[in-house]
Formats: C-alpha cells, structure tokens, sequence
C-alpha cells in the first residue's frame, strides 16, 4: 500500500499507510531508556518496516502517528488515541511511569473525538473535533504549554492530558505541530500561537502575524514556520544551522516572512527538520 505519512524521530521512525496500517522500524529501547517505543511487544531493533500486528489484532487502524525519543503516540480512525514505549515523565498519559511494550489507549482521552495527534522529545499534544488541545508528557521548558507555576523545573511533567487555556480558550485550534521542547498551534480564525522552550510556557498570540491568515504550522528542533493563505512562509526560533531562510544564524523571537522564495511561487507545504526545512511550491 502506498504510504500516506512519515513519522521520523530521533531513534526510530514510523510509517502509516493510506489503508491505515502502521508499520514501526529503528531501535526498540532498553531497560535503562524504557522499552517498546516500537510497538511490537519486544525491546528488539528492527532495521526495516515492519507491520504492528497487534492494531490489526485489535481491528485498528491508524490515522495519525508520532514518533518522540522513546515513545510513540498514535491516533486511530475512530479517533482514539493510543501510546508505547517509555513511561518516564508521564510521556504516555496513564499516569503510571511503567513502559508499554504494545500501544494502549490513553484512558482520559476516550471521550473525545480526537483529529490530530503532534509530539516532540518527551510530550505528545492531542487535537480534538472541539478544536481544543490536550497535553502531557515532560515540561521542563513548558512544552505543554500548561504554565509552570512560580519557576521552571527540570522534571515538570503531566502524567495525564490536560487541556491547554490561556489565551487558547474559547478559541478553536485547527493545527498543531511540536518541536523538541516547544509547540504551535493555528486557530480556525488565522491566528499563530506558540509556547515551550522556555521563552513562554502557555500559548502566547504572535501579533506580528495579525495582518496574516496563517493556515498551517510545522515545527523542527528549535524553530517554527508559519504558512499564511497567500502562499507566504514566516520563521522563527533559534537560526544556528540557517533553519529560518533568513540568510542569518541568529535567534529571531517572533515571526519574520521569509523572503529568498520566488515571488510568482506559492508554498503549498512545509517539512522541518532537526535542523533543516524543505517547502513545496506551485506557480501562482
């Protein structure tokens, strides 16, 4: 079957069917890292594709997928969403720290209609037909965009999936993306909101896009892109490899459009990287 979607994380990598197979390959954890991240039931490296048996046992098939360090989060067609592999920092939403060696429903996400699943290195975001976003995992540097209290803290985690509010409430989320440590989300009104690595810990409004109507977000290691309905592109984050296209390396806090596109070109897509990006145009 042709593959519908890819899901690269830093250890392994997943590939999702357009009939809704997942398939699971890369490491398969250890005792020290936590064990399972690949699905299968086992700690065992598979160096190609290989087919997750047990969805198929359990007549699931798979719509959405997320690779992080250890873990995986998956969404199905019925719009459940289930988890594997490391427990540590809460990663996979069932408040216990055990590791999952097969995917297993995220208990306190079953009643709702879940449309879009995004993670980073050890937190997993979970979209629901509402337009709200649940959160969990580690946040040490508020990737999950939850606040943090009085002070950031190297094991900040949500065992299990909290809403995120702020200047998130009452508003609906269309599109979500997560990088290493921070996330993003795209609001059905246009707007760009994002938070984590430690710059800010809930959603914070980028108003430099306000003359904008952003449709889509992608995130890498440390950087965001932002894609407007005019087929513009804008950055931000930390530049160091030239990840922006803003012919510099340094650190941009808010959103810059990025220029070096062709003017009659229009970008239809975007894919970050750890620490490079590719677009896809057309002709205007």
């Amino acid at each position: 079957d042709p593959v519908a979607k890819a899901s690269l994380g830093p250890n392994f990598s997943a590939l999702l069917t357009t009939t809704g197979d997942l398939y699971t390959f890369g490491y398969g954890g250890s005792r020290i890292n936590g064990m399972g991240c690949l699905g299968h039931g086992n700690m065992d490296v598979h160096p190609t594709p290989t087919l997750v048996n047990s969805l198929i046992e359990d007549g699931c098939y798979a719509s959405d997928v997320h690779c992080g360090e250890y873990s995986m989060t998956v969404l199905t067609t019925e719009g459940e969403v289930l988890t594997c592999g490391s427990g540590s920092y809460g990663r996979l939403g069932n408040l216990e720290t055990i590791d999952q060696l097969y995917l297993e429903p995220v208990e306190l996400m079953g009643a709702e209609d879940v449309t879009q699943v995004a993670g980073g290195f050890a937190f997993s975001l979970a979209l629901n037909s509402g337009g709200i976003i649940h959160a969990w995992g580690r946040n040490n540097e508020g990737q999950l965009g939850t606040g943090m209290g009085l002070a950031a803290d190297m094991y900040a985690m949500e065992s299990l999936p909290r809403p995120i509010e702020g200047q998130l409430e009452g508003r609906k989320v269309t599109r979500i993306a997560a990088g290493h440590t921070h996330a993003a989300a795209v609001t059905s009104d246009g707007a760009l909101f994002t938070w984590g690595m430690n710059w800010v810990h809930e959603p914070k409004l980028e108003t430099t896009l306000l003359h904008a109507k952003i449709v889509d977000v992608a995130c890498g290691q440390n950087y965001t892109l932002a894609l407007d309905e005019e087929g513009r592109v804008y950055s931000m984050g930390k530049g160091k490899t030239g990840v922006l296209g803003l012919a510099s390396t340094k650190t941009i806090a808010y959103p810059v459009l990025v220029e070096g596109i062709p003017e009659d070109e229009k970008v239809i897509s975007m894919s970050c990287g750890w620490a490079h990006t590719v677009c896809t145009t057309e002709s205007k």
